[in-house]
């Protein structure tokens, strides 16, 4: 069970001791008792940081070489990486970030509000790409590896940092954001993990300072952040405890219900929906609170989640920090939600295995033998709990040869496809094409641009319609009755159409490249 406080002598001990930790304040480390750990500046000061940097550079090679393939067989599972790159685009150029795949002058802070993205640009102005913004999201989940498995270290000594780094880095939850390519989640790793870390430690003034900038990460983190003010609040910095909850709480209301309506062309946050409607049926809060666990899907994510801890993060507070993340998603009326998939679960993945470190420091002094013994193995059980499942995880993808293959039928046909738009161009295309088109031109989403007459309308007909599209020129002019279409290229599946006339009458908003 969470144990606040596991010391029976000092609920309060001081700065620079690990928590249940109390050697006293003038112990010398001649004359520590036996068996009392050292202090977290002695621990931190004799653990090297060379190995965890190497292993996770390590692992920020394999997250950037899975995203990289991925992307280059245009292999891309959903929209957003053509998203983020838009808006990361234009905060590169100092432009207000629009997003027109979202819709023509989408400002995108009406949708999600993530600021944080803007700190991207410099790496844009160097590498203009959708693959820098994976191999940014790369190094975040690798830092965040290399934060966790370090601390563990410290905590608990022996092997027992690399062998959570490798748990933390193979971790389903990773490994499935890896897959969904990039989000702004990806900030939140890292900046959880310092959180975690500073309260492991008692840095409290840092913990309070390391999650301040989550309220820029989604606007849902703020719910996060005033937990982790619930958690001083506890530890005695009841001051400091009482201000972060406080804020915490003042950013997510005031970012729902202020700040994003008033970037939102409707005036409203548009993922309340998630919650208070399935499908066309409107759903009360009562019902949605009972439904919290009315699906095995989301029974099957609670017990992954844990289980890759080995179930010794519930001995941690710090698994509280999750409540909240896991709360709208299993009030949520949306599936993609609740189940092991997309990026969702990566935000958990540094909080569990830090609270794993302290579930398993705190099992060691249990007065239950069964729970002294468990503890001692407990580590090396999460680590292989992580090798057995990246069996039937993506990383498993770069054990196939297949995988490195870029010259397949499809994939020539799409790069054929891309040299048939011109730079510049206004664009509507589906996912496939999607995010190699948005480093230089105008995209649109298909069917989301009404009234625009782009230049070029790409598709891939193979992508998925839920009706086959027969002929795509016809399928162009019904899109945009406005304007005349000609078929330009046709390679493979992928079909390149071109207007003809007239010019596209000037949209509020939409930016002229």
């Amino acid at each position: 069970m969470l144990e606040l406080n596991k010391s029976g002598t000092d609920d309060r001990p001081g700065p620079g001791r690990l928590p249940a930790q109390d050697p006293g304040p003038d112990a010398a480390p001649a004359t520590r008792p036996a068996g009392d750990a050292p202090s977290a500046a002695e621990a931190a000061g004799r653990v090297p940081l060379r190995p965890y940097l190497v292993v996770g550079a390590i692992l920020c090679a394999l997250y950037f070489l899975y995203s990289y393939f991925q992307y280059a067989r245009f292999g891309s599972p959903s929209w957003d990486l053509g998203i983020f790159e838009q808006e990361v685009r234009a905060y590169a150029g100092f432009d207000a970030p629009v997003v027109d795949i979202k819709g023509p002058g989408y400002l995108i802070l009406g949708d999600h509000f993530s600021p944080i993205v803007a700190l991207l640009a410099p790496l844009y102005w160097l590498w203009p790409s959708a693959e820098s913004l994976l191999f940014a999201q790369a190094a975040l989940f690798a830092l965040g590896a290399v934060i966790v498995g370090r601390t563990t270290q410290q905590l608990l000594g022996g092997r027992s940092g690399l062998c959570v780094t490798v748990a933390y880095g193979l971790s389903w939850g990773i490994q499935e954001a890896v897959k969904a390519d990039f989000h702004e989640i990806a900030f939140a790793v890292p900046l959880l993990a310092l959180v975690c870390r500073a309260l492991l430690q008692e840095r409290y003034t840092a913990a309070l300072l390391w999650s301040l900038p989550l309220v820029l990460v989604k606007e849902d983190l703020g719910a996060t952040v005033a937990v982790v003010g619930f958690l001083l609040f506890v530890y005695g910095r009841r001051l400091q405890g009482a201000l972060l909850a406080a804020f915490g709480v003042a950013a997510f209301v005031v970012t729902l219900t202020v700040l994003i309506p008033a970037a939102s062309s409707a005036g409203t946050y548009d993922y309340w929906q998630k919650i208070d409607k399935n499908g066309e049926q409107d759903v009360s809060m009562l019902d949605s609170v009972l439904g919290v666990l009315n699906s095995s899907v989301k029974i099957e994510m609670l017990v992954f989640l844990l289980g890759i801890t080995a179930f010794m993060a519930l001995r941690s507070p710090l698994t509280l920090l999750i409540v909240p993340t896991l709360g709208w998603r299993l009030l949520s009326q949306d599936s993609n939600h609740w189940g092991m998939v997309w990026h969702y679960s990566a935000i958990l993945m540094p909080v569990l295995f830090l609270a794993l470190a302290d579930g398993v420091r705190r099992g060691r002094h249990s007065h239950r033998p069964w729970l002294a013994s468990y503890a001692k193995v407990a580590v090396p059980v999460a680590a292989a709990v992580a090798v057995a499942m990246t069996q039937h995880l993506p990383l498993r993808d770069l054990l196939r040869p297949e995988t490195y293959r870029t010259d397949d039928a499809r994939s020539q046909a799409a790069r054929a496809a891309l040299d048939a738009i011109p730079a510049g161009a206004r664009v509507e295309t589906d996912i496939t094409l999607m995010a190699h088109l948005t480093s230089d031109r105008t995209v649109y989403w298909i069917g989301g641009a009404p009234g625009t007459a782009p230049d070029i309308v790409a598709i891939n007909l193979d992508f998925g319609w839920s009706r086959p599209i027969q002929d795509p020129v016809a399928y162009a002019q019904q899109l945009h009755p406005e304007a005349s279409y000609r078929l330009k290229h046709r390679g493979g599946s992928f079909v390149v159409m071109e207007r003809t006339s007239p010019e596209p009458a000037k949209i509020p908003g939409v930016r002229e490249d």
